[in-house]
């Protein structure tokens, strides 16, 4: 028979392990919760009592002092988001849906796979200077919107089809094949049974792009530009150059000044913090109302 007090110190000494192993999970915890906290309370408790109607919805201009609104920005920002969105989007869904569906899983996926793992891991500069020399300068598009969209939708690729692959693969393979025997195309069982079983995935990967493109500042600067004026049109802008929110907190804290200005700076981060949240609630409501459908 086991010797039942070696048994005994054996389960006192793996629970005293336990304990400590999950008292520094539980701290851990706690210190990433409570730096988020404290860094986005710090944002909007510095910026939202400088936030009103007039700093929403009026210009900006560096010399004159009563002229520090941000709607130009604003605007440049719903333009960047809406058309990478619509470059990026269907490219990566369609990228891992091929992956997923069509494509045999040998090295050539592999090889596609460890490729866009890459894309996602090199520095947003990178892709800024390639932006600036392929789609501003050889392209001839100069900084833009579109310039800076179309960078945009190369940094988060990589996301959309990581994202929407793990989706697709989690589907249970069951529903395909009954969809088969029944005698469903494979067209229309991805169309009409996978992809909408992926779809909260999907609109997962959606959500973590838009908030790399409402973020993103370093690849922006080289392809965007920094422009503040007021767009001239709402389809001829996207040819133009416009900062959005995050180039205006960027510049705006480079070259503070006075008081003043570091309020801006903070009002802006704060309008930042609440259009992100915004638009991750309206992604979240449109996944629960996919699920109920």
């Amino acid at each position: 028979m086991p010797d039942e007090t070696k048994t005994s110190l054996y389960h006192k000494r793996k629970r005293g392990v336990d304990g400590v192993l999950r008292g520094l999970i539980y701290a851990a915890a706690a210190i990433t919760v409570l730096a988020l906290v404290g860094i986005l309370l710090y944002i909007l408790i510095r910026g939202i009592p400088h936030l009103s109607w007039s700093f929403l919805s009026s210009s900006y201009s560096e010399t004159d002092p009563t002229r520090k609104g941000i709607l130009p920005m604003l605007i440049n920002t719903l333009y960047l988001v809406a058309l990478t969105l619509l470059i990026a989007a269907p490219i990566g869904i369609a990228s891992a849906i091929y992956l997923t569906q069509y494509a045999k899983q040998g090295k050539l996926v592999k090889v596609i796979r460890f490729t866009t793992e890459v894309l996602s891991g090199i520095p947003s500069i990178l892709f800024g200077l390639f932006g600036y020399t392929v789609f501003c300068t050889l392209f001839r598009l100069q900084t833009s919107i579109l310039a800076g969209a179309l960078t945009m939708s190369l940094c988060v690729l990589p996301t959309i089809i990581r994202t929407t692959e793990e989706s697709l693969l989690a589907v249970p393979q069951s529903y395909q094949e009954g969809a088969l025997a029944l005698g469903a195309g494979k067209f229309r069982i991805i169309m009409g049974m996978v992809l909408p079983c992926a779809m909260p995935g999907v609109l997962t990967a959606i959500i973590l792009a838009m908030g790399r493109i409402v973020g993103e500042s370093a690849a922006l600067l080289f392809t965007a530009g920094v422009s503040y004026h007021m767009p001239t049109g709402p389809f001829s802008h996207i040819m133009e150059s416009g900062r959005t929110l995050t180039l205006h907190l960027y510049q705006t804290a480079r070259e503070a000044s006075s008081e003043d200005a570091m309020n801006v700076a903070f009002a802006t981060a704060a309008v930042l913090l609440i259009l992100v949240f915004l638009l991750n609630r309206l992604a979240a409501l449109l996944s629960r109302m996919l699920k109920k459908g």
